[in-house]
């Protein structure tokens, strides 16, 4: 049964950069030998994620890149912006707008702390929710 798990950006140090919690859940779905895809909206956020899985400390590497080549198949942590089309992997981050059509095995979603950002996110709970997938909610 698929999962849709939203994560509530609750901490100070996620508030300022939400990205960080994004490279927090990459590292943990490496760490667990997870294929993951991050969603991302635009080029400019693809271009942040990928320089801040750059630097995640001594300790974390993160083998990921932007996709776009023929490496793609072969990265554990695929960024993928609008206008490249990749095949959905077991574990999506999703940072569009719009909830993730297609076939995985989980969903995470990265809700917003500011609270006029979460309505869309309210509406993507309800769509999982009809489409029969299992749903958990995390403070952050």
């Amino acid at each position: 049964m698929p999962r849709a798990d939203f994560y509530l950006i609750a901490k100070e140090r996620f508030r300022e950069e939400p990205l960080r919690l994004v490279c927090e859940l990459a590292r943990k779905a490496y760490d667990a030998n997870l294929w993951t895809l991050v969603l991302v909206r635009d080029a400019d956020q693809a271009e942040q994620l990928d320089e801040m899985l750059w630097d995640m400390g001594d300790d974390a590497y993160i083998p990921h890149q932007i996709a776009g080549d023929e490496e793609d198949e072969l990265t554990p942590v695929l960024i993928a912006t609008p206008d490249t089309d990749v095949p959905l992997r077991p574990l999506v981050i999703n940072l569009r707008d719009g909830a993730v059509d297609g076939s995985f095995e989980r969903v995470l979603e990265v809700v917003p702390a500011d609270e006029s950002s979460r309505g869309p996110l309210r509406e993507r709970w309800k769509q999982y929710q009809a489409r029969g997938l299992t749903l958990n909610k995390y403070d952050m």
